[in-house]
């Protein structure tokens, strides 16, 4: 039997059962849709949530008081556990390749002007701040320079906070109420929208001395250092950690790299991804039992065919390769129209719901369609290899 007599029959046999091969074909189909959208949302998950930690640089050091991991003894037993101090931070940016220093505190408070307030962010940081938060100004300028133990009353707004509270009215120069305290606005961030649910438009920035005071603190909450690109991160966390020992008398903080925390982010969200993907994968399953069903009933629908096949001289290999070649075009066209459906779910997914972000890995598309044609492949050989061994007389009998 000649190649193309072979694809003639495998045609002819997917067209007389359109109904079939349509039912059969779309439960790849959506496997492979399921695979391709799920995967889609969780990449682009993955990739809205490093960007959003990236916005901020790479080259990053964050130093939190108390340390991460316990040994020994009890909880229970007196914290001998430092606050990490403006002189903390003034002394790590006098370490050579330190480019950028801010001592952070954080709360809440009201924030008001004239009749308009709000409760914002405060955030308590230090003159270089945009330097480090890579953060620009709309207008004015940001904190100045002052003595960090006694700096001035001033504020820098962010957008959001300047549109509630001044409109379009130029808020420079103006005073304000932050947590019933007055501060001078010297500046107006640019807009920066949302960090993993923080709205740091909806932020007034103040100096770090005046935020400790407003929120009756003795520790800074985190210290963040600025270092430069050619420096390798493990020798500024080796000196970092070397001069707090010395100030402390023991390591009683934590130093994370933004290194650090991108590699464990990444991490999770790519078990993340691969978990959705598996999800869909289940449907590719259900779909490769469909076929195998449908070949199982094809092999007992056409008995007298595969007889008399094998009476006018076909093989057993040609037989085999027949109905696998059937098998395999059912899930091959299944899996294309699975890609159409699922790329076209997350775009369109994409474009209805801007927020949630969708990414079409494209490595995966190609291992989905890959998977449904091998699930075709094997979904197909157990009933092929049944039609093949059939007795020539025996299947002729069945007419």
């Amino acid at each position: 039997m000649l190649i193309n007599d072979s694809a003639k029959l495998a045609a002819h046999a997917l067209t007389s059962q359109r109904m079939r091969s349509f039912l059969t074909a779309l439960g790849i189909a959506v496997g492979i849709a399921s695979v391709v959208l799920l995967t889609s949302i969780g990449e682009g998950i993955h990739k809205f949530v490093l960007s959003e930690f990236t916005q901020f640089g790479t080259n990053l050091i964050a130093v939190t008081p108390g340390k991460t991991t316990t040994v020994g003894m009890s909880g229970a037993v007196i914290s001998n556990v430092r606050p990490l101090s403006i002189d903390d931070a003034l002394a790590l940016g006098r370490i050579p390749k330190i480019l950028g220093v801010v001592p952070f505190v954080q709360g809440n408070a009201s924030t008001e002007y004239g009749k308009s307030g709000r409760r914002t962010y405060v955030f308590g940081v230090g003159p270089q701040t945009p330097k480090v938060w890579q953060m620009k100004l709309a207008m004015g300028r940001f904190l100045p320079d002052d003595d960090p133990r006694a700096s001035r009353a001033f504020a820098v707004l962010g957008d959001k906070v300047k549109n509630e509270l001044f409109g379009t009215q130029n808020p420079l120069g103006r005073r304000i109420r932050i947590g019933g305290r007055r501060f001078r606005v010297i500046g107006v961030m640019e807009s920066k929208g949302q960090m993993l649910g923080f709205d740091l438009d909806d932020a007034v920035y103040i100096p770090t001395a005046r935020a400790l005071a407003m929120f009756d603190r003795d520790s800074l909450m985190e210290i963040d250092l600025l270092y430069a690109a050619t420096v390798n991160p493990a020798d500024i966390v080796k000196k970092v950690k070397s001069l707090l020992v010395d100030r402390h008398g023991t390591e009683d903080f934590t130093i994370t790299t933004q290194e650090q925390m991108l590699d464990v982010l990444g991490s999770v969200l790519d078990i993340l991804t691969l978990a959705v993907g598996a999800l869909g994968g289940i449907s590719l399953l259900v779909g490769g039992v469909g076929i195998l069903t449908i070949m199982t009933i094809s092999v007992n629908e056409r008995r007298s065919e595969i007889g008399l096949l094998r009476a006018i001289g076909a093989r057993r290999r040609q037989i085999l390769a027949l109905f696998i070649g059937e098998a395999v075009v059912l899930s091959g066209i299944g899996g294309f129209a699975g890609l159409m459906i699922g790329t076209g779910g997350a775009w369109l997914l994409g474009a209805i719901v801007p927020a949630l972000p969708t990414h079409t890995p494209w490595q995966y598309v190609v291992l989905a369609e890959t998977l449904a044609i091998f699930i075709g492949l094997l979904a197909g050989v157990l009933p092929a290899h049944r039609a093949s061994t059939l007795n020539p007389i025996e299947a002729l009998r069945a007419e």
